[in-house]
């Protein structure tokens, strides 16, 4: 794929504090009008790689270009293309929703009517135009999470960056959010999404890629990682401690205090009937079993050894 259908290219990008280094050369090609999940467990990398793609700080080495541009020699062309929604809210208590939103339009270069318009389409899409008159400190969490988001795409961004959007969020507004990035990647826009939701990913990402200690570990997309530690999984429970941990070895998928455990299997019946012979022939260890699809928790604890 060419750089310019690329809206995020990076290559061997490094950046250390100190001694610690967070990033050591990662590669990551995203595709105009696609999601990419950045998945990794706490101090693995993400949010740093999201500050060096937004020109909020320079790589050690290596090269990024976003929305066509260099992060680090054209970083006014990056940032007239692009929009962050951090962590957490960043609003202004004492403004209106409405207010707001027409301020971050007017800085976005929107004379004062484009910017009353598109304050007010954000609003209503936001589900906050009841709300838009009231200052943002008599707001739930909630309600300022969809602000801060609403102000992230008030200039229509080319790329969209989005660092644990869900948090803090119900399950109803979750679901809003993420219908809206399906909705922005359909009108084209790029997205790169860090989230410790594993569902999160599955649900909305093109590619996934997992972070570990400042590395790619894996890159593809869910049902590429899923099928390279098996397309299902057995879950056993087993019987007692002993036969728990004589299996726990071998597993993808561990919860000890349930002494259950998972494995890989291609999920026919002769391959699951199999494995149960194997693993206790004398039909006294495993109390029961369920055969289940994997999921992105089994590609993190294979892959990154780490659980989400």
């Amino acid at each position: 794929m060419t750089t310019t259908a690329l809206g995020i290219h990076a290559t061997t990008l490094t950046k250390s504090y100190g001694a610690l280094r967070v990033l050591d050369g990662i590669d990551l090609a995203v595709p105009r009008g696609s999601v990419l999940a950045l998945l990794g467990p706490n101090g693995a990398g993400k949010t740093t790689t999201v500050r060096l793609l937004a020109t909020l700080t320079t790589p050690d080495a290596g090269t990024a270009r976003v929305a066509g541009y260099d992060v680090t020699t054209e970083r006014a062309r990056v940032r007239e293309r692009i929009s962050l929604a951090g962590q957490f809210a960043a609003v202004d208590e004492l403004r209106t929703g409405a207010e707001t939103l027409r301020m971050m339009g007017r800085l976005s270069g929107l004379n004062a009517p484009r910017a009353r318009a598109r304050a007010a389409e954000l609003l209503e899409r936001f589900g906050l135009a009841e709300a838009a008159d009231r200052t943002a400190k008599t707001y739930s969490g909630g309600m300022r999470r969809r602000l801060d988001l609403a102000a992230s795409l008030v200039s229509r961004p080319e790329v969209l960056f989005l660092d644990e959007p869900t948090n803090g969020l119900d399950p109803r507004s979750r679901q809003d959010l993420w219908d809206l990035v399906r909705e922005l990647r359909a009108d084209g826009t790029t997205v790169l999404l860090t989230t410790q939701y594993l569902e999160e990913a599955d649900r909305l990402a093109d590619r996934v890629a997992l972070l570990a200690d400042g590395r790619i570990a894996a890159e593809g997309t869910p049902a590429e990682l899923k099928s390279r530690v098996a397309g299902h999984r057995l879950d056993l429970t087993l019987a007692d401690r002993s036969a728990y941990e004589a299996l726990a070895p071998r597993a993808v998928h561990l919860v000890p205090d349930e002494l259950t455990l998972g494995l890989p299997t291609d999920g026919t019946a002769a391959h699951v009937r199999a494995l149960l012979d194997e693993l206790d022939p004398d039909r006294t260890d495993i109390d029961r079993f369920t055969l289940r699809t994997a999921t992105l928790d089994d590609v993190f604890l294979t892959l990154t050894g780490a659980a989400p």
